[in-house]
């Protein structure tokens, strides 16, 4: 059977990881959630004092995480340190570690040539900020999934409601924008739209119809039934 591979880009909250496992799983693809991998590295910085700017500190932080990506029932869980920290890493605060860190090219170098490895060996279904610019450039599909500011922040906060965190609109509203700032701006791979990314707008869906139009897309791009 071919190897596919399916990169969908777009801004923090857009709504990428929940609805790229939702493909996934109904394409019988692997998972795979590269922000997870930067948030995992920004929580260890974080926690142990490691300077978020010095690309040469992190990226030996890095070697020494034992950072692993393992799926149970069809979840994908990160450890580092063989601790579970899939829950600890949606934190709003490591949301800002996690762009810090991937703005060092020393970290993006090393988790890419993970990302790639991934890509080789098994049909995935990755998102990221540069997944089909740099690092599945040959994508057999890719798409760039955004929504509004308001509506990415209306979803955020439900979520972390959801996990027990209480926040307030406006505060997560100004931490998308400045997320969206830092993350269109930084010098190594900023994020943007891939001339041959397919754009889907989610601004006023559901969740299940963000879901349809992504999936449906994947199924007529790539030719999977």
């Amino acid at each position: 059977m071919k190897i596919i591979s399916v990169a969908i880009d777009g801004p923090s909250g857009a709504g990428k990881s929940t609805i790229a496992r939702a493909a996934a799983r109904e394409l019988g693809f692997t998972y795979v959630d590269t922000g997870a991998m930067y948030r995992a590295l920004g929580l260890a910085a974080s926690e142990r004092g490691v300077d978020m700017e010095d690309g040469e500190a992190l990226s030996g932080l890095l070697a020494g995480l034992g950072m692993k990506i393992e799926y149970i029932d069809g979840v994908q869980h990160i450890f580092i340190d063989g601790r579970d920290v899939s829950d600890d890493i949606r934190k709003p605060e490591i949301s800002m570690a996690a762009s810090k860190v991937s703005a060092r090219p020393q970290v993006r170098q090393a988790l890419v040539a993970l990302q790639r490895d991934m890509a080789k060996r098994q049909s995935v279904v990755m998102d990221g900020r540069d997944i089909c610019m740099h690092v599945l450039p040959d994508a057999d599909v890719k798409i760039y999934l955004t929504a509004s500011v308001d509506d990415r922040a209306e979803r955020r906060v439900a979520q972390l409601k959801e996990m027990g965190t209480e926040v307030s609109f406006e505060e997560v509203r100004a931490d998308i924008e400045k997320r969206d700032y830092d993350d269109m701006h930084r010098e190594t791979s900023p994020l943007c739209q891939a001339p041959d990314a397919h754009l889907i707008d989610t601004t006023g869906f559901t969740l299940e119809q963000g879901m349809d139009a992504v999936i449906s897309y994947i199924k007529e791009k790539a030719h999977v039934l």
